[in-house]
């Protein structure tokens, strides 16, 4: 008898989850049961971390709570800041990160304790002190110094204040917040998937966390933001086109691209078969900050390349594709977008770690032998 064999666990349901699904019925992603764009149009997204953890929407002494610890737990450990500044500036800030959440694991005081209680508290200290590395690796990138929090904003002012060293305008911490929000959860993708599965070994929460860093690395998974900068660059920004000259070239490009059969970073997605849910949220956001930065030829690349996959493939953008300009315009080196990826991850990672300790069932797939039959020496 032959095996079914599900490449890559296509169609497979491996368990049980509560806390993500996408919706068919209205192609929208929840979390928790609430839409996305919702949460991102209303909420904070230290609430939204709270609702991924707790399955509930804060109150206001809940949120009060978290928003004292989450700002008294934002500074740079020492010990995190001398292994980054052991690792090559070339190394991918991808590195970076994964070796940051590493040592975090290695000393922090609770890392063999696996109780409910224990996993909260370090999801929590790991949201609040992960954006500090990746704000130093950008600034030690550019030779420039660390940038120590401040308790007098929220997660989002705070990130990009030690990642620039000044206070960002209105606009631009919207539309950070929004990207945090849109990033934070997507069910069992492939990241979340290898969380679940070094917990299942009962691993401890930082090990988990580190090899879902690894699967994020993956330009199939999270480089994918990077990807889409990376587009803009080889087809060229020119700040004095106008958007629709911009647009003309994107479009050129593309069509050349997908008659040499090129693989085009930021289009198509797994689970969505009428377009990622979350792109018009974050489109909203880009268009936001194209029109506060000036910056139209961006949106015309934009335009571009996304009209010429439509008529060549009928295929849309994902998350990823307004993503990576957006983040761009705020300043974000481009190599610094998957780390941003992992600052807003962390939320729906540890939310499933949670999960899969709380009701655990080892994950250990078969296989299906295809080599030699056996033989002697």
């Amino acid at each position: 008898m032959t095996e079914e064999i599900h490449k890559g666990l296509a169609g497979v349901v491996a368990d049980h989850t509560a806390v993500s699904k996408v919706n068919p019925e209205s192609n929208s992603l929840l979390y928790r049961g609430y839409p996305v764009q919702q949460l991102a149009a209303e909420l904070a997204f230290e609430e939204v971390a709270l609702l991924l953890w707790n399955g509930e929407l804060p109150d206001a002494a809940q949120k009060e709570e978290f928003r004292a610890f989450e700002r008294s737990h934002r500074a740079l450990d020492p010990r995190v800041k001398s292994a980054i500044d052991l690792l090559p500036l070339d190394c991918h800030p991808m590195d970076v990160g994964r070796t940051a959440v590493s040592v975090l694991g290695a000393n922090h005081p609770l890392s063999e304790d696996s109780s409910p209680e224990a996993e909260l508290t370090k999801a929590k200290e790991l949201f609040a002190a992960f954006p500090a590395v990746v704000a130093y690796d950008q600034r030690r990138r550019r030779e420039l110094q660390l940038v120590e929090p401040r308790e007098d904003l929220d997660y989002s002012q705070n990130f990009l204040w030690m990642t620039f060293g000044e206070e960002a305008p209105e606009e631009v911490v919207d539309a950070f917040r929004v990207s945090m929000v849109l990033y934070a959860e997507h069910s069992f993708n492939a990241s979340t998937f290898t969380a679940r599965v070094v917990t299942s070994t009962l691993a401890d929460l930082h090990s988990a966390v580190t090899a879902a860093i690894g699967a994020l690395k993956g330009p199939l998974h999270g480089g994918a933001n990077e990807a889409v900068m990376h587009t803009f660059e080889e087809i060229g920004i020119n700040p004095d086109e106008t958007r629709e000259e911009a647009a003309a070239r994107a479009k050129a490009w593309m069509e050349q691209a997908l008659a040499e059969k090129r693989k085009v970073m930021g289009f198509g997605h797994r689970v969505y078969k009428s377009g990622d849910s979350r792109v018009p949220t974050m489109k909203q956001a880009l268009d936001a900050m194209v029109d506060y930065y000036g910056r139209g030829e961006l949106m015309g690349l934009y335009d571009g390349l996304e009209a010429a996959m439509g008529e060549a493939k009928n295929i849309l953008p994902n998350l990823d594709y307004p993503a990576g300009p957006t983040y761009h315009l705020m300043g974000f080196d481009t190599e610094m977008f998957t780390p941003l990826f992992i600052a807003a991850r962390i939320t729906g990672w540890t939310a499933h770690i949670a999960e899969q300790r709380a009701n655990n069932a080892l994950i250990r797939p078969l296989s299906a032998y295809n080599g030699p039959e056996e033989r002697h020496l």
